[in-house]
């Protein structure tokens, strides 16, 4: 494990200069991030108010102390235009930090939707929303902790009296724009699918510590879900996710199984249970198996719940002991009246 560790961290600095440029967040409950997976989701909610919290925690196995760890926050609302449609807006924040050198990433983004009722009536509707956000992010090392290449001294060990590399900047803010589209159809309280396609960073910033440019690639996001009751007060939730960054590609998918607690007609506290399944490309080309991915969740009236742990597949699991991810969410709506309400997919 030890000797896993100090690889990762050696191998920083040759990071710096090319992959990076396609390191984004990500979560397992991708569902319960609504504004990090499609600025379209803006406001798309059946209460007027929500925010939302994601905590991550990964490669704790391996890297302890110097674990992965991101972190989420979120508020959008709901505006009532005219009869039927209505505006969301909303901000988030999320930070990233990642190794012993804590490299990390933290934005600030304002998103604007607008969702247009396409047909139906209160129940039964259909409705197309079109969203996009603004985003200011910084990056940062810690230069204190950086181990090059030049300063091993061939035997296994480190030599801090070595030449170290050099880096231009080792703090740096980027502006970053996104863009999104969200088809939803709602039957009832209970049923009702989503289909949704997102681009991040359309304008391709420069994220180079360095004095040259590389551009932080567009992702491609593509993504779907819905619940479906089976049986009375049993709803299965499938979700799938598509992400494609560069020559990189992920794909996580799977379902949960809702139980209602209790006789209620609109099921507002349940608990839920899911299977999901992640796959990624390599670096050289094909695909291989990422995690297994378990879930849990809680709804009590206006509260969400959310628990997932990822049992890792892949190659690192010989370093990692099948350990990869835990993650907890937290959505919180604030209700109030409306004359006009929707049914909408809930997140």
């Amino acid at each position: 494990m030890q000797r896993v560790k100090r690889l990762l961290i050696l191998m920083f600095p040759v990071l710096l200069a090319g992959s990076l440029n396609a390191q984004d967040i990500h979560f397992s409950q991708f569902y319960m991030s609504p504004l990090n997976l499609n600025p379209a989701l803006t406001g798309v909610m059946n209460c007027n108010t929500r925010l939302v919290a994601n905590y991550r925690n990964q490669w704790a196995a391996i890297l302890q102390s110097d674990a992965y760890n991101t972190y989420s926050v979120s508020y959008d609302q709901k505006i009532p235009v005219g009869r039927s449609d209505y505006f969301g807006i909303g901000g988030s924040f999320y930070g990233d930090v990642a190794g012993a050198t804590k490299f990390g990433t933290i934005q600030g983004r304002l998103s604007l939707a607008y969702s247009k009722k396409m047909g139906g009536y209160r129940k039964k509707s259909h409705y197309l929303s079109i969203g996009a956000d603004v985003g200011l992010g910084q990056r940062k090392i810690n230069q204190g902790n950086l181990q090059w290449g030049s300063q091993h001294n061939g035997q296994g060990g480190w030599d801090p009296e070595g030449t170290p590399g050099f880096i231009n900047s080792y703090d740096f803010l980027f502006g970053d724009i996104s863009a999104g589209l969200l088809w939803f159809s709602t039957f009832d309280a209970n049923n009702n699918f989503y289909l949704g396609l997102s681009m991040a960073h359309l304008n391709q910033p420069n994220v180079s510590f360095q004095n040259d440019f590389i551009a932080l690639y567009s992702r491609f996001t593509a993504h779907g879900g819905g619940m479906f009751e089976v049986a009375r007060g049993i709803s299965l939730i499938p979700n799938i996710v598509a992400m494609f960054q560069g020559n990189h590609r992920e794909f996580n998918l799977g379902t949960a199984v809702r139980f209602a607690i209790g006789n209620q007609r609109v099921v507002t506290q349940s608990w839920q249970a899911g299977l999901w399944y992640r796959l990624g490309t390599k670096e050289d080309g094909g695909a291989h198996s990422d995690a297994i991915i378990f879930t849990t969740r809680f709804d009590y009236e206006t509260y969400g719940i959310g628990f997932s742990y990822d049992y890792n597949i892949s190659k690192l699991q010989e370093g990692g002991n099948f350990n990869g991810a835990f993650e907890f969410s937290l959505v919180y709506y604030i209700c109030g009246s409306e004359k006009r309400a929707v049914y909408c997919p809930r997140f």
